[in-house]
């Protein structure tokens, strides 16, 4: 059984009992976030130099997830924003099989990606319960060019972490979000949070997100 699956499938187990795609610290497991607010398109491209010094965060349509378990398709709409797609997060939670047990794994939002942008995703699995120093840099690699070619990552995460600004974000059952962006050469990665309207987006760690990753995979 591929690993993804075979891991995803314990996860999807556990979010069902938990909740599906737990909604963030700033919004209560009964709070329905509105979708449309807030947005970040206004951004844009913001490219610094070549090297450690280099920044980049992609203008995205940001909505919220309106429920439990629309994490993947929101985070997936999230993607498909910054590069000129326009869907509906139902019209993505068909297209990813989305239950209120959740989306299965990184291989569908990959699958999905792929049928709507041209096949330029792919899936990276972190099978550690750690991330190795090899597969931090790996994400790094990956997170530069999928985001220099305008193509935001999608991750499939679980924990709980701290940003950078030391807010707490905890998603014991499993959660899926959005690289939007980087900076000082990928060292602090930017994400779009859809189970967090009240800071839509934030920065973290590279070894954090990483480590949030483990034991899941991402697409980029």
């Amino acid at each position: 059984m591929n690993p993804i699956i075979q891991k995803s499938g314990l996860s999807v187990a556990g979010i069902l009992v938990a909740g599906g795609c737990a909604l963030g610290p700033a919004v209560s497991a009964q709070a329905v976030p509105v979708q449309g607010a807030p947005t970040t398109a206004s951004q844009g491209d913001r490219s610094g130099q070549t090297g450690r010094s280099a920044e980049r965060i992609l203008g995205i349509d940001y909505q919220a997830q309106p429920n439990f378990y629309y994490c993947g398709p929101a985070a997936t709409r999230i993607a498909l924003s910054a590069q000129g797609k326009a869907l509906s997060q139902d019209e993505v939670a068909k297209l990813l099989g989305t239950t209120e047990a959740g989306t299965p794994s990184a291989l569908d939002t990959t699958r999905v990606l792929n049928e709507l942008t041209g096949g330029k995703y792919r899936t990276t699995e972190i099978r550690d319960s750690v991330a190795r120093p090899e597969q931090v840099e790996q994400l790094r690699r990956d997170v530069l060019a999928a985001v220099d070619a305008g193509r935001p990552v999608v991750a499939n995460i679980k924990g709980t972490t701290v940003d950078i600004d030391g807010n707490p974000h905890s998603y014991e059952g499993g959660h899926y979000l959005t690289l939007v962006g980087y900076r000082d050469g990928g060292d602090m990665i930017r994400i779009a949070d859809p189970a967090d309207p009240a800071l839509g987006e934030y920065w973290m760690s590279l070894p954090k997100v990483a480590n949030w990753i483990a034991e899941r995979g991402y697409s980029s």
